[in-house]
């Protein structure tokens, strides 16, 4: 599975967003981090942000949704512009109704589990996805550690996409810069956001192709990749 890198908008200039997005060339995705200040204690914007967004940048925007009430909301982001949206599986009321409703307003559904969150009892739902996300940090502000207690889940994770026969990409998302990105490679993800080690780099768009092709190297001899 090819390797992806979404810049975290989290940690761009809110100011310059347009520019922001111009400064990351050649990453895959744009990933949006919408937080309601009742999900996760942060607040981060909106329905119109995305909208904007959407219309100043040709790259496509992964908007995830650390929000209460997803299943009334995240439709909205489709028609705002974004081409993936990912909801917490802890917030959702119907989680597979959800993301067939995503999914037919013609984006791609993502389903994010916070840390303490098991992957074991969501099983049955992974063909009903499009990418689900491993939080290797506890959601709602940019900049902190790596979990690697996340690790075996990531790993975990995996084998499960393996066993059902998913093209399923797996998202990993906190704390993913060039010390801990072939960590995360090598244990089955595929898809990596990065905010501040992308825009808190002298260059981002060198810190995209450098973060790309450590995963890529990983990736190559990773055991979960060679059975794919």
């Amino acid at each position: 599975m090819a390797v992806q890198i979404n810049p975290s908008i989290l940690s761009a200039d809110f100011a310059r967003l347009a520019d922001e997005a111009k400064a990351v060339d050649g990453a895959d995705w744009l990933h949006v981090d919408v937080m309601d200040n009742h999900f996760v204690p942060n607040l981060t914007l909106g329905v119109p942000v995305v909208e904007s967004l959407a219309r100043a940048t040709d790259t496509p925007l992964d908007c995830h949704l650390m929000i209460e009430a997803p299943d009334r909301w995240a439709p909205q982001y489709v028609e705002a512009g974004a081409s993936s949206v990912t909801f917490h599986v802890e917030a959702a009321a119907a989680p597979v109704r959800l993301a067939r409703e995503i999914r037919a307003k013609g984006a791609r559904a993502s389903m994010a589990l916070r840390p303490a969150t098991p992957i074991e009892p969501y099983e049955d739902l992974l063909p009903e996805l499009d990418m689900l996300l491993i939080m290797t940090v506890e959601p709602g502000f940019g900049g902190q550690a790596f979990l690697d207690i996340m690790l075996p889940k990531i790993r975990r994770t995996r084998e499960l996409i393996s066993k059902h026969g998913l093209e399923l990409w797996l998202q990993v998302d906190g704390g993913v810069s060039a010390s801990t990105i072939e960590q995360c490679a090598e244990a089955g993800a595929d898809v990596f956001v990065a905010g501040s080690a992308v825009y808190g780099a002298e260059d981002p768009a060198e810190a995209v192709r450098a973060l790309r092709a450590q995963a890529e190297a990983v990736t190559k001899t990773a055991a979960w990749a060679c059975d794919h």
